[in-house]
């Protein structure tokens, strides 16, 4: 891959507080980072929002960092999970044919999947919703980078290529650079929020 390919990485960063069993401490929104990070692990490009804790409004968070960062030459988008924010739900289709550009969800644990998760936490018109947008996501595939074991879904391109552009993009360990500096990047903006309050 040329080294000046482009990929915008999504994460997040809240704090849970075990106290409250609902997994969060009163906060009632998420951090999240865009960074966009060439092959060659240039940082170029940052933006910045927020999604609910324990809603269902993260497709369209990741959908205004996109557009906020009206970046045409960004390739490919990298989301780290499929559920961020205490089971906020990421709709990959609407993503990826919203912004024109594939997605490539990748975590970095195994799983049985969330429906167990989903159950204990939700009911009603509330499980309903999160359980048909987790079930119209494409599954997981295990896949070996450098020494490590991750997990990605995709939409918008090939299994095959998928994994190339993870591999690619992810020049040590097992976590793609632009997920890397985006987590950084979202833990900074949650620490700086966190002392503003």
């Amino acid at each position: 891959m040329k080294p000046g390919v482009r990929a915008l990485g999504v994460a997040e960063s809240y704090h849970a507080n075990a106290s409250d069993g609902d997994g969060g401490d009163g906060e009632t929104t998420s951090t999240l980072a865009g960074v966009v990070t060439r092959a060659n692990r240039v940082a170029d490009g940052f933006v910045f929002g927020t999604c609910t804790v324990g809603g269902t409004d993260v497709s369209d968070a990741i959908i205004d960092l996109g557009e906020r960062l009206d970046r045409e030459d960004v390739r490919y988008v990298f989301v780290a999970g499929i559920a961020l924010s205490w089971y906020n739900i990421v709709d990959m289709h609407r993503i990826a044919d919203a912004l024109s550009r594939p997605i490539v969800s990748v975590t970095f644990e195994e799983s049985d999947g969330l429906e167990t998760g989903l159950e204990t936490e939700f009911s009603g018109e509330a499980l309903e919703r999160r359980q048909e947008t987790y079930r119209r996501q494409p599954p997981r595939h295990e896949l070996a980078v450098n020494d490590q074991t991750v997990f990605i879904r995709n939409v918008g391109i090939d299994g095959d290529e998928a994994r190339d552009v993870v591999r690619a993009f992810t020049p040590e360990g097992g976590r793609p650079e632009p997920l890397r500096v985006a987590r950084l990047a979202a833990r900074a903006g949650d620490e700086w929020q966190r002392m503003e309050r």
